[in-house]
């Protein structure tokens, strides 16, 4: 049996809307795919919705998390000081990111080292689950494993969004908690520094793909 672990480094972005639509933006630095941006979004209705810029980042992420719909379009996020502009397909988002607060400088002035490691994940998952659908480690499928190591929180204060040229209406809390893998975003919206890892078994070949 294969196991396969990959580290994707970057940022996590989550917004609620006004009209119940919540966003997550995964902006990937480093990535085994290279440098990439992916969007979630779950409806009101409870829909779920991956917008990946390729179809092998979209097997792979859809293999990974959970979704009623997948759909490969250009993806693009571009950070200008304390403003994001998110393009994904029939999504656009502009937000805007405030000063880091406690937990943010916290964060930052834990090690790298010592941040990427399972076993701290493990016992940041205890306080994380005070935090409604918070969790640092667990598994969203059976041959699936993730952990992720925050180093960075900052609040979002401002945000725009439309679907289809449909706003989405004004900023809100991601409530109630999004569902596409173990875990959720905080409630309170914000952009979040962190190091990904997933690991998966079964036969697979080279970032997920099948043999």
């Amino acid at each position: 049996m294969r196991h396969e672990r990959l580290t994707f480094d970057g940022w996590i972005a989550a917004v609620g809307t006004g009209s119940g639509t919540r966003v997550v933006v995964g902006h990937w630095l480093r990535s085994p795919f290279g440098t990439f941006s992916d969007v979630m979004l779950e409806g009101a209705d409870g829909q779920r919705l991956l917008l990946a810029p390729t179809d092998r980042t979209a097997e792979y992420v859809a293999g990974v998390y959970h979704f009623d719909e997948v759909r490969t379009v250009p993806v693009s996020v571009h950070r200008a000081d304390s403003a994001w502009d998110v393009a994904a397909g029939p999504l656009a988002l502009r937000f805007t990111v405030g000063r880091r607060g406690v937990l943010g400088l916290a964060l930052g002035a834990v090690p790298a080292p010592l941040a990427r490691r399972p076993a701290w994940a493990a016992l940041i998952d205890v306080p994380a689950r005070l935090l409604p659908g918070v969790r640092t480690r667990g598994s969203s499928r059976p041959d699936c494993r993730q952990w992720y190591a925050a180093r960075d929180l900052r609040p979002i204060v401002r945000a725009a969004a439309s679907l289809d040229g449909v706003d989405l209406g004004p900023l809100a809390p991601v409530v109630p908690p999004v569902r596409f893998g173990f875990g959720s975003a905080p409630a309170a919206p914000a952009v979040v520094r962190v190091v990904s890892t997933v690991e998966r078994s079964g036969e697979r070949g080279p970032a997920g793909t099948a043999p």
